[in-house]
Formats: structure tokens, C-alpha cells, sequence
């Protein structure tokens, strides 16, 4: 499952996903993974969650996002949250080829697994095929 944190800069996406992950980690029987461009969020989040700076990894687009996402969830069957913050910051503003992302990464998750993004941008820029997984 995908969800959306959308909202322009400075509504407060990323402190909601901070608390949503503090929350997994009090609820969650599996592994949580934080990933973001730099180390904006590292020191607010519990030092249970598998944290990620996409620059270590070199992932500078949606495909090798998707990518290293993937290679995550196959080499780790345990992995039920994922939470990105700032996917416009990593791989672009691109709001065709996002939606396309999401839909393929929703293909990867189960019933159990879900992705959550913070989304910079005011629902009505976003395109259809990204609409689909606000909730």
C-alpha cells in the first residue's frame, strides 16, 4: 500500500511522519525504514528504524529509487513500513513519472507493507495517476 503526505513547504508534512514513525515503532512486529536526502529527520526518529541518506547510495531519480526500494523489500521480507521523506528533493519533480513510480511500488507491497511518502506539493498540481494514492 502507498500513502500521501501532501501539502505545500512548511504545512508540516514531515513532523506528521515523524510521529507516524515513532507510532510503527511502538505497533510494528516488523522492520521500519526511514529514507531521506541528508539527515534532515535522523535524531527525531527512534534508533530502531533502518535509516537511509539516499546520497551514500548515489540514488538520483525515480528509477533508481524504485530500484534500491525494490532490492530493499527482496532481500528483506520482514520490511512492513517504509517511509521516504521528500521524494521531490531525491529524485525530481516530475508528476507524470512519480505517479508511474508509485504505481509500480504498489505492485511490490503486500497487504502488510505500506510506503509512505511526504509530497511536497498542493493536491491540485499533482496528476491523476498520483491523486490515486492520497488517502
Amino acid at each position: 500500500m502507498i500513502k500521501l503526505i501532501t501539502g505545500k513547504k512548511g504545512t508540516g508534512k514531515t513532523k506528521i511522519l515523524i510521529d507516524q514513525i515513532n507510532d510503527a515503532v511502538k505497533s510494528t512486529s516488523g522492520n521500519i525504514v526511514c529514507i531521506e536526502k541528508g539527515d534532515n529527520i535522523r535524531r527525531s526518529i527512534s534508533f530502531r528504524v533502518r535509516w537511509c541518506d539516499v546520497e551514500q547510495f548515489s540514488i538520483d531519480s525515480l528509477d533508481s529509487f524504485y530500484g534500491f526500494v525494490a532490492g530493499m523489500l527482496a532481500g528483506n521480507y520482514d520490511i512492513k513500513d517504509i517511509f521516504v521523506d521528500g521524494i521531490f528533493k531525491i529524485a525530481g519533480r516530475d508528476y507524470e513519472a512519480f505517479g508511474a513510480m508509485l504505481e509500480k511500488l504498489d505492485k511490490l507491497t503486500s497487504d502488510d507493507s505500506v510506503i509512505t511518502f511526504t509530497v511536497s506539493a498542493d493536491e491540485s498540481e499533482l496528476s491523476e495517476n498520483v491523486k490515486q494514492f492520497i488517502k
